[in-house]
């Protein structure tokens, strides 16, 4: 009996909001488990993410006879397209991370006429956001612990250089400027405001320090050609007889470069190639989704 009423309730849910959020959970939930195993999420899993979102929205507009399925779900993969590349393209994401985006975006859609900060995608991509910076810092505290001694190495190194010592010349002159002015002035907002300058111009540097020695220390390594992967951020440039292959300014390699770079390995003209690890962030888009389901947007709880 139990089961005849769970079975009744399920096929009384709507099931233009129940087939495209519980495949949401699906996918996510293994890329999840596939970015923390592997560093990556095929692409099958956000390509096929892209075309069942925009097929199931498709499939509803026949079914419903309301085009309005098909087109919430073009706005929504137009939308997160288009904030997905501004992510990638300033080294925020990988290119998977980014496709899983676009892929929510064609599944769960956007409706323009009923925007609001309540809206799903919307108050999802907020609390991206905040999850995402609290998930980046943890996991940058889980390296440095992992690799503390590379780590403190790093770090040393870093503050010892030319640069590094004459910027902190700068930084000093200007805590001091700014202790001063905190001193002079009389009115206790600008006192404070003087303060709290100084102070954040000294954390944000040796932040900016940390940061550094984190990816220098805990993000970068050696593997050889055979075992790159699509999207993977090459950390050094690769030429072969002054003739460039690959670098950071790629953003991401390309399959095409990768069959270079193997044929040159295998007639050794390449040895290892130096990458960058990332942080896999598909886990907190997890997060995030299970957070935007129980809760609405994060912002609005603070406010």
């Amino acid at each position: 009996m139990e089961f005849l009423n769970i079975f009744q309730y399920i096929i009384n849910l709507n099931l233009t909001l129940l087939i495209p959020y519980s495949l949401a959970f699906i996918v996510m939930l293994i890329s999840s488990i596939t970015d923390l195993k592997t560093r990556e999420v095929p692409d099958w899993i956000n390509l096929g993410l892209i075309g069942a979102g925009i097929a199931i929205n498709l499939l509803f507009s026949i079914i419903y006879w309301n085009l309005g399925y098909i087109i919430n779900s073009l706005i929504g993969f137009a939308a997160l397209f288009i904030i997905a590349l501004i992510m990638f393209y300033t080294g925020q994401w990988g290119g998977g991370d980014s496709k899983m985006l676009m892929g929510l975006g064609a599944l769960i859609g956007i409706n323009i006429f009923q925007l609001t900060l309540n809206t799903f995608l919307l108050a999802f991509l907020i609390n991206i956001l905040l999850i995402g910076a609290l998930y980046g810092m943890l996991w940058s505290f889980y390296l440095i612990y992992k690799n503390r001694k590379k780590f403190v190495l790093n770090f040393k190194k870093i503050n010892k250089s030319k640069k590094v010592n004459y910027s902190k010349k700068i930084i000093l002159v200007l805590f001091f400027v700014f202790i001063l002015l905190a001193i002079i002035v009389q009115e206790t907002y600008l006192r404070l405001i003087f303060l709290y300058v100084s102070v954040i111009i000294v954390i944000t540097f040796y932040l900016w320090a940390a940061i550094k020695s984190v990816e220098n220390s805990c993000m970068l390594k050696y593997v050889t050609p055979d075992k790159l992967t699509e999207g993977d951020w090459i950390a050094k440039e690769v030429k072969v007889n002054g003739k460039y292959i690959t670098g950071p300014k790629d953003l991401g390699i390309e399959k095409k470069q990768i069959r270079k770079l193997v044929s040159l390995y295998k007639k050794k003209k390449v040895k290892k190639i130096l990458i960058k690890e990332g942080i896999p962030f598909v886990p907190s888009f997890f997060i995030a989704y299970l957070v935007t389901l129980m809760f609405g947007n994060l912002l609005l709880l603070f406010v």
